[in-house]
């Protein structure tokens, strides 16, 4: 079993930028308290495992828009969408 990493906050910057240059994305537009926080209240909300997915269809989401908010946007109605969850 491999041990797990975990990285200290100000990490995240480092990793960000290591990683959207790697894939051809702009760090500087990429906010991540917004992306920790759908991660937590999906996680809490829904179910720990619903947490990436949902992270990987805002950023879906906000890809397939021309709309600068469409990040935001998507956040929101995931995070609204998790409130309550029942399934």
């Amino acid at each position: 079993m491999s041990e797990q990493k975990h990285l200290p906050p100000e990490a995240l910057d480092e990793w960000k930028r290591a990683a959207c240059a790697e894939i051809g994305l702009d760090a500087d537009e990429i906010d991540i308290p917004l992306v920790l926080d759908l991660a937590r209240d999906v996680a809490h909300g829904v179910a720990r495992p619903a947490a990436p997915l949902a992270a990987f269809l805002a950023g879906l989401a906000a890809g397939r828009s021309e709309d600068p908010a469409a990040a935001r946007d998507a956040v929101a109605k995931l995070t609204a969408l998790s409130t309550g969850w029942e399934s």
